[in-house]
């Protein structure tokens, strides 16, 4: 499917450029060339046509279908946070309209688990890197920890632990207008536009380290330090993803190069999923408006089941 790009990868580095095969450098252009190309392309689409079906599901409509089923409000929270390519700073908003609409807690924190970690982009990403399984094993375990992590952190009963002015908020109710196809064809471009405009520098930086990790760092390095840590590795992947704030798009790159390093898939996607779902930037805007004990449990149950889900993952491939 891309092999326009990699012959136009090829042209570059060796003909044009003159770099020798199997060299550190060629290998690294090479990379970033090949996978810059093929990663905005399979941005562009997967973004375009998710749009499209997405302008028949607006967030207004959605939020009034959680509000007036709250009984099953957190699987179709989980749903609306696949169908929705936020970052986990942009999740909170959206968490502040479930909070005001009355929707259950344990609904408005699936969502904001969901959305950074499991949407769309990362699943058309993940299948055309790694493949059919590895993108709904992905899937199935990232709804699985947003679900499960909602509904213990609703269990603990957190309402004292948010801010009252949160419950007070009220947004407003938005015209829902339906489109024609014309307009839902420009939504989707706009969409593919203001979301290229938001991430493209995130995706440009993490090509430049997949590709630093590609050609420079050895493949014994990367296997050592694996190895190594043993039963630590995925714990130690999860808390090295925290500081790291990126969307799942813009990380992809780094993780299939260390995937071809022999970092285990399992491990890799932990680090994927912290760095995705939890990440300091979006701690201080929660900050904002829960208490700091209720950011410690939220990050401490994700945390953890992104741990346990990445010793699955390593367990089942």
């Amino acid at each position: 499917m891309f092999e326009v790009y990699e012959n136009l990868a090829d042209y570059i580095v060796y003909t044009t450029f003159g770099l020798q095969k199997g060299e550190r450098l060629s290998e690294t252009i090479h990379f970033i060339i090949y996978d810059t190309l093929k990663i905005f392309t399979l941005l562009i689409v997967i973004i375009f046509f998710i749009s499209f079906i997405r302008s028949y599901f607006p967030l207004e409509k959605t939020r009034k279908i959680l509000s007036k089923h709250k009984s099953i409000a957190l699987p179709l929270a989980a749903f609306l946070g696949v169908l929705t390519p936020f970052c986990s700073c942009s999740a909170v908003p959206m968490f502040i309209g479930f909070v005001e609409a009355g929707i259950p807690l344990s609904a408005a924190f699936t969502f904001l688990v969901a959305s950074p970690m499991v949407n769309e982009i990362a699943l058309g990403l993940l299948f055309s890197l790694f493949g059919f399984k590895v993108a709904i094993l992905y899937l199935v375990f990232g709804i699985i920890v947003a679900t499960v992590s909602g509904y213990i952190i609703d269990k603990l009963n957190p309402r004292n632990l948010i801010e009252d002015y949160v419950f007070e908020l009220k947004f407003g109710e938005s015209q829902i207008q339906e489109l024609s196809f014309k307009e839902r064809l420009e939504f989707a471009y706009h969409n593919v536009k203001n979301i290229l405009k938001k991430i493209w520098l995130y995706i440009i930086v993490a090509i430049g380290i997949g590709g630093f990790i590609h050609g420079y760092v050895p493949q014994d390095i990367v296997e050592n330090i694996s190895k190594n840590a043993g039963v630590f590795s995925v714990p130690l992947a999860v808390l090295i993803g925290i500081p790291l704030y990126s969307n799942a798009a813009g990380i992809l790159p780094v993780i299939q190069a260390l995937i071809l390093k022999g970092v285990p898939i399992g491990t890799a996607l932990a680090f994927m999923m912290a760095t995705t779902a939890l990440s300091f930037p979006e701690f201080m805007i929660l900050k904002q408006i829960m208490k700091p004990k209720l950011i410690a449990i939220f990050a401490s149950i994700v945390g953890i089941s992104i741990i346990i889900v990445g010793y699955l993952l390593n367990f089942i491939l």
